[in-house]
């Protein structure tokens, strides 16, 4: 009798640690806000934004966008995930974790876009829709790309301002978060394309651009090997937000008012810079709107709509899209100087 009620309990048992351990399966991972909200009706669909890395100002207040979204919408759970680096094997492996946990939807910034793509397949085979944001070069492959503006037009103003900032003369270089990044490549060739084109009197002296990895650190470092190499720079296009940043802490430490700085920017993490003059231009889009417009192309598209001109996405610069070739378009543009940027609080 008693091994008749042991053997019982330990089924119970095991039974109940399976339980769990499907639970824990299906709740996608990680510590997110919204993560656990369901309704009993297990209607909600799940919707996970895969960022670049964790941990800098553009996808913290990225993050932003995707908790007001999820706050937005009750049948919505929502959450960002980043690797620690900007690393595509690293993207690779948050995106495997979502496809395993079964999730709705997947958006995703891309590290290096051709690294992602047959994951990407993966996903849309297991029933999963999948949106990316700078990653034309997967239209087709995912669901689809959105893109904040045209990123040739959005190159050619790096390029307008940089030769205002020089006068349109000197040396100049390009700093990239790496050359596989696909819109910072897309912007830095447009930035020099204009430049070649308009102002004759500039001179671009390394044609591959330095690449910061997305690190502040890094950023830095490069800042340092770049004046000691060309001490009479008179400018530099920088397509990552630590670039800028760390460049013009350079050039304030060094006192060297002479290199004129046009960069990605969010107002929170270097705006001062741009306030105090060492930096001439900052250009960005909103990341907390481009995250939550995302995540609204993937609700939209599980509710069955289409996406055609015209759709609207609720956020200032995406009231009405252009839809092409696979790829959203957007009329989200900043532009910042010293003169506007204590208008912006983000």
């Amino acid at each position: 009798m008693k091994k008749r009620i042991s053997t019982v309990l330990a089924v119970i048992l095991a039974m109940a640690m399976l339980m769990t351990a499907c639970g824990t399966a299906d709740s996608g991972g990680g510590s997110a806000e919204g993560g656990d909200k369901k309704d009993a009706s297990g209607d909600n669909k799940e919707i996970v934004l895969v960022a670049k890395v964790d941990g800098i100002a553009w996808f913290d207040d990225m993050r932003l966008g995707v908790e007001e979204f999820d706050q937005a919408f009750d049948d919505v759970s929502a959450r960002q995930v980043a690797p620690e680096s900007a690393d595509a094997a690293l993207q690779i492996s948050l995106i495997e974790d979502c496809i395993a946990s079964g999730v709705d939807a997947i958006c995703i910034v891309p590290v290096d876009p051709e690294a992602l793509s047959s994951v990407i397949e993966k996903a849309r085979d297991a029933g999963i829709t999948v949106i990316v944001h700078e990653g034309s070069a997967l239209a087709g492959v995912a669901d689809f790309d959105m893109e904040a503006f045209d990123n040739e037009e959005f190159g050619a103003l790096y390029g307008e301002n940089l030769a205002q900032a020089m006068g349109g003369k000197g040396d100049y270089v390009g700093i990239v978060g790496g050359l596989s990044m696909q819109t910072h490549m897309t912007w830095y060739n447009a930035a020099v394309d204009y430049i070649t084109e308009n102002y004759p009197d500039m001179h671009l002296v390394s044609e591959e651009p330095y690449e910061d990895s997305v690190d502040s650190t890094v950023a830095y470092e490069v800042s340092q090997e770049i004046m000691k190499t060309y001490p009479d720079l008179g400018g530099a296009l920088c397509m990552t937000v630590e670039a800028g940043g760390s460049f013009a802490k350079y050039l304030e430490e060094t006192n060297n008012k002479a290199v004129k700085i046009v960069t990605l920017s969010v107002p929170s993490s270097n705006g001062n810079y741009i306030a105090d003059g060492w930096i001439a231009y900052g250009q960005c889009w909103r990341p907390a709107d481009a995250g939550y417009a995302m995540l609204n192309i993937a609700y939209k598209m599980l509710q069955g709509e289409e996406m055609t001109d015209g759709v609207d996405l609720g956020k200032t610069g995406y009231e009405s899209l252009k839809v092409k070739d696979g790829i959203i378009y957007g009329d989200a543009a900043l532009s910042f100087t010293e003169d506007n940027i204590a208008e912006y609080d983000f």
